[in-house]
């Protein structure tokens, strides 16, 4: 399992990270950790493949969550995103459950209704986008533009992956263009505001100090006491959105650097598992889905943390503390490896059926 080797440096630095600011978030670090790897074991041993008629529930049943978050979701600073577990007085946010079933999803489609030669037509195209523009409207709506945003396009990514008429994607972006201007009246206003900050001048109070964080870090970084933007508290949200700012205070360009090129490498070696699954759309577009999704937040949270996006709440992916987005994404790691250590079994079933007709 290689791809299970290559997180574990990143996790590792994130652990250390959160560890030297507080040792009540290590602790619950570590047994978010724990709790992944328990479900990846779990995932990793399931039999996917038997059992994709499952996806479609499971995808649904999403859907429904979603729903629910609108009636009788729980709100948190300004945003109704989560759903209350009874008895146990937990809480669970259905837009992070969504992920896995979403790509999963996307592939189960796709594998029943393989691309042509010339790409998907219009009425293909509809089909698909339906179960991508739906979950991006209802996680839109909590509001959560940052995580809605991220599915529309690894769901647009997937299809251009797999191939698309020329004449629908520049029909959108043509009717995107267009409707920029009603698009961004519609935003919430923190969402305007957001977009306004980052086109100021001035940045806002966050980023401000965010830069100054990774700018203090210089070439080798600082050690843990004399990085003050963090240990005085100046650098907001140091374990989450904002740790990538704290790591080059730490570490410094050269560390910067490095945890780069772990990204690249894990994102390299996920697509070059694609040339190992020609003609198998369910890992194909697992794998792409993953890929796309891992850069998305990289390049957004980091961007962020230097002033070059909007902020958003978009973490660094297995790095930011939290359980949701950690966990989720050892779910996806391991049904990529288990639709690549069982495609065998799948290839030589379908062998014995093609046979046996």
């Amino acid at each position: 399992m290689p791809l299970m080797f290559m997180i574990l440096p990143i996790v590792g630095a994130s652990l250390f990270l959160v560890g030297e600011v507080s040792d009540k978030l290590l602790n619950k670090q570590l047994i978010y950790t724990t709790v992944a790897m328990i479900i990846f074991v779990v995932v990793f041993f399931f039999p996917i493949r038997r059992f994709t008629w499952l996806i479609p529930f499971a995808y649904w049943i999403n859907i429904v969550l979603l729903i629910l978050v609108e009636f009788i979701g729980i709100s948190k600073l300004g945003a109704q995103r989560w759903l209350e577990i009874p008895i146990v007085n937990m809480t669970i946010q259905p837009s992070e459950l969504m992920k896995p079933a979403f790509i999963l999803m996307l592939g189960y489609l796709i594998e029943r209704n393989p691309p042509p030669r010339d790409g998907y037509d219009w009425l293909d195209f509809f089909k698909i986008s339906f179960f991508i523009v739906l979950p991006f409207v209802l996680i839109a709506k909590e509001p959560d533009l940052g995580t809605a945003l991220i599915i529309l396009l690894v769901g647009g990514a997937v299809l251009l992956a797999v191939g698309v008429n020329k004449k629908i994607w520049f029909t959108l972006i043509v009717l995107t263009g267009l409707s920029s201007g009603f698009i961004y009246e519609n935003l919430h206003a923190y969402q305007k505001k957001r977009i306004h900050d980052f086109i100021a001048e001035k940045p806002s109070y966050h980023v401000q100090q965010s830069i100054i964080a990774i700018g203090s870090g210089g070439v080798i970084g600082q050690s843990k006491e004399d990085a003050t933007q963090t240990q005085l508290r100046f650098l907001p949200i140091a374990t989450s959105d904002f740790i990538f700012a704290y790591y080059v205070e730490r570490f410094g360009f050269i560390g910067a650097l490095g945890l780069l090129i772990l990204y690249a490498t894990l994102i390299l070696h996920l697509l070059s598992l694609t040339g190992r699954v020609k003609g198998d759309y369910l890992a194909s577009v697992t794998i792409v889905a993953v890929s796309v999704m891992i850069f998305l937040y990289m390049s957004v949270n980091i961007a962020m943390t230097m002033g070059l996006a909007p902020v958003v709440g978009v973490p660094l992916p297995i790095f930011s503390h939290g359980g949701s987005s950690f966990v989720n994404f050892i779910v996806l790691f391991a049904i990529i490896e288990n639709l690549l250590a069982f495609r065998f079994n799948f290839i030589y079933s379908n062998d014995l059926k093609t046979v046996a007709s």
